[in-house]
């Protein structure tokens, strides 16, 4: 089986779908609007072959963002007809509705599967009556509409009146579990991961964690925020505008074999994000058997069960958040059953081996209805 994928090589989730169907013996050839900037992953999977359209147009302009801006969708479009010309896949696989949905689409290129994954349907449509053109006639050239999520489905239907299935992003069990003794005795540690967003309400974990400090002055109590962004600045100064820049750590960006290290070492996991389409690190956090207070966000509220694997509040809300919290140090016992429930729950629906085996029958499904047209 030859699939070529159509996405962004340095999203963790490009990098798992591609391992993983590597490790099923499928060859891949993956196309990105950019080149990684970890070459050398890719270089170690077997049966993948990588070509990114800035690697030719890096030659002549030194990656100027200029010429690249204009001319990039044009001059992948082309790329892409050759390299499909060139590796004759079974199936054109596009990751991302927005942009690559939009040039595989261009290339009349069949069977042709779209996995949508959140912001391109629930934010680039909004834009313009141009942007919900584009998404229309993206999803309208596909075989097979993919979403990460079964909330997400609603969103996706009104664009479509296609039958779309699910493949989450779910985890690797026998590397997301839990870990004994990482856990600091007598300190309470609420962690977070998300990029540094305004769209994660981290600032609100934030307030929430100073009302949680002023509610208990003689506890030690810390908070872990793992990743970068835009707001990294602007969320250090209003831990120390709150006096508690001593308490909040801000860790940078963490490689994902690590992350299980974080999990078991947090009392619980918070995230308030305002939006989110598929609850990722919920389940990292619930395959750890860590307990979760997470927004009310449509992603959050498919994965997560309320009262049984963590605690869901309002977004944009300090006050509920900080209680949440306090569930959790007033009842230690809690976090052990709720983090053994959160486990159970990855293991039956999140597991990663099923998502591939799942995707796997899809391209399987796909080529054997093309044979026998």
């Amino acid at each position: 089986m030859k699939i070529l994928l159509l996405s962004n090589p340095d999203s963790i989730h490009t990098k798992r779908w591609v391992s993983a169907l590597s490790e099923r013996g499928i060859t891949i050839f993956l196309f990105g609007l950019n080149a990684p900037d970890n070459l050398g992953y890719y270089k170690k999977i077997p049966n993948v072959s990588l070509y990114a359209a800035d690697f030719v147009i890096s030659e002549k302009t030194s990656r100027k963002t200029g010429a690249i801006g204009k001319y990039r969708y044009l001059f992948a479009l082309k790329e892409l007809k050759r390299c499909i010309r060139e590796f004759q896949p079974d199936i054109l696989h596009a990751h991302y509705v927005s942009s690559y949905g939009l040039i595989g689409a261009l290339t009349k290129f069949h069977p042709f599967i779209v996995s949508v994954w959140g912001s391109d349907i629930y934010d680039f449509p909004n834009v313009s009556f141009l942007h919900k053109k584009i998404i229309k006639y993206s999803l309208s050239k596909a075989d097979k509409i993919l979403s990460t999520s079964h909330v997400m489905v609603k969103e996706i239907e009104k664009y479509t009146d296609k039958s779309i299935g699910v493949t989450p992003f779910g985890v690797d069990v026998d590397v997301f579990k839990k870990q004994p003794d990482r856990k600091e005795p007598n300190i309470f540690v609420i962690g977070n991961v998300k990029a540094l967003y305004p769209k994660y309400g981290i600032d609100v974990l934030i307030k929430a964690f100073k009302i949680v400090k002023d509610s208990n002055p003689n506890k030690n109590i810390r908070m872990e925020i793992i990743g970068e962004g835009v707001d990294k600045e602007k969320l250090k100064t209003l831990a120390s505008d709150l006096n508690i820049t001593d308490e909040v750590c801000f860790r940078g960006n963490v490689e994902n074999h690590l992350l299980p290290e974080w999990y078991n070492s947090f009392s619980v996991s918070v995230s308030v994000s305002n939006s989110e389409s598929f609850g990722v690190v919920a389940i990292e956090a619930m395959a750890c058997e860590c307990p979760v207070v997470v927004s009310d966000a449509d992603g959050f509220t498919e994965v997560v069960v309320n009262n049984e694997t963590g605690i869901i509040v309002p977004k944009k809300n300090p006050v509920a958040t900080a209680a949440a919290i306090q569930m959790f140090i007033d009842n230690p016992n809690l976090r052990e059953v709720f983090g053994k429930n959160g486990r159970i729950r990855v293991n039956e629906m999140y597991d990663w081996n099923k998502n591939v085996d799942t995707m796997q029958s899809i391209y399987d499904n796909i080529i054997n209805k093309n044979n026998d047209k």
